[in-house]
């Protein structure tokens, strides 16, 4: 369950933290760049709180499918999201494009701002590839919605983070970005909520029944 509110509180912080903080541009910046300025803290513990609670919820979901197919490589992947999300928060993003306001960029990128992008890509390549884990656990299962739903979302955000990778992002790739992320993030809840109610299934059919009296 601590993984399934991840991506509600990450999403939900960094929408309310954007529509407040003065210049902020969705079409021109990254929520990362919300951990400049003044109330930087606000996103840096957006991090930190999202990276620990997909970490908690990335074990509970090895300890349920223990012994099953994905139950090894999708955990650890998800484990090395949280903690690119971690590093994400220790690490800032340099400011620029004009945010924060307040906030002179730096003339180039600053070790801070190097350590972000690599723990952001080494946590969403990761990210990534436990969708792929899970897609194939789900074809296995002969769960094909389920299967195409974590397929789907895989190669969609390497494909939107790939092009938002690749320089100056123009607005509708930074919108589908955007709408990338919380995509992920809404697989993310919704994959631990299968697996907790999965495991309450089969906790409840396991147990023995009391004898007749």
């Amino acid at each position: 369950m601590a993984g399934a509110l991840a991506g509600p509180f990450y999403v939900i912080v960094g929408i309310v933290h954007a529509l407040t903080r003065e210049g902020f541009d969705p079409t021109r910046h990254a929520l990362s760049q919300l951990s400049n300025g003044t109330f930087g803290w606000v996103q840096t513990g957006n991090f930190f709180t999202s990276g620990l609670l997909v970490i908690i919820g990335a074990l509970g979901v090895r300890r349920t499918l223990r012994g099953s197919s994905g139950a090894t490589w999708g955990p650890i992947l998800l484990v090395i999201y949280g903690i690119g999300l971690l590093g994400a928060g220790v690490f800032p993003a340099d400011p620029g494009q004009g945010f924060p306001p307040d906030v002179a960029p730096p003339a180039s990128i600053t070790r801070n701002g190097l350590l972000h992008f690599v723990f952001g890509g080494i946590g969403f390549y990761a990210l990534i590839g436990a969708c792929l884990v899970f897609a194939l656990r789900f074809k296995r299962k002969e769960q094909p919605r389920w299967a195409v739903f974590s397929l789907v979302t895989g190669l969609s955000f390497m494909a939107s983070f790939m092009a938002i990778a690749a320089g100056p992002p123009p607005v509708p790739v930074m919108l589908a970005f955007y709408v990338a992320v919380t995509w992920v993030w809404a697989w993310h809840t919704a994959l631990h909520l299968k697996v907790s109610r999965e495991h309450g299934v089969g906790t409840e059919i396991n147990q023995p029944r009391k004898p007749l009296t």
